[in-house]
């Protein structure tokens, strides 16, 4: 499944984000707990306006975190409910744009908009491709034991299950255990 590459990278955002989360975070810790957490999150990614690196903005972030966790694993119809409330609340209005070494793309909000904001409504500009296209299946939860990581599939038979190798190699270790017990 091949989206536009802003769409393909809010998305890739979004399962960074959402797998900040104590329950999907490979350390099994909030790693958005803290300002500096937030900065190491941003720093591989060229998100461009302000950035107030402040409490505030660290919890609007983390709210936007629980926000995206709950939509990518609701069905269609909801998150439509949810991808237009968010783009309501920012006043949203969708404008091409082109930067840095970003060729033409979607911004719907001003630069000075708060950095959570600007996170959701990128991620509904995202989402809307992704339910134009039908293709909610392709956002889910990993399905290894005691993961809640976001799993992004954009493979072309829609076969991805786990949120990393890790998981992948976890659960297929414990397939393989459990094939060789039964066999003795």
């Amino acid at each position: 499944m091949h989206f536009a590459p802003d769409t393909e990278e809010a998305l890739e955002f979004m399962v960074a984000l959402g797998n900040t989360d104590p329950g999907a975070s490979r350390s099994g810790r909030d790693e958005l707990a803290t300002i500096a957490d937030l900065a190491a999150l941003l720093a591989p990614i060229p998100f461009t306006g302000r950035i107030d690196s402040d409490d505030v903005e660290l919890q609007d972030v983390r709210q936007t975190r629980t926000l995206l966790r709950r939509v990518w694993t609701q069905d269609r119809d909801e998150a439509v409910l949810e991808v237009n409330r968010m783009l309501r609340a920012a006043q949203a209005l969708p404008q091409l744009a082109r930067h840095d070494t970003s060729d033409w793309h979607l911004h719907a909000t001003v630069p000075e908009a708060p950095l959570g904001e600007r996170m959701r409504v990128e991620a509904a500009l995202a989402l809307i491709d992704v339910i134009r296209s039908n293709e909610m299946g392709r956002l889910r939860l990993c399905e290894a034991d005691d993961c809640t990581g976001l799993v992004l599939d954009l493979s072309r038979n829609g076969s991805k299950r786990f949120c990393s190798v890790r998981c992948g190699n976890r659960m297929n270790m414990i397939a393989f255990r459990e094939r060789r017990s039964a066999d003795h």
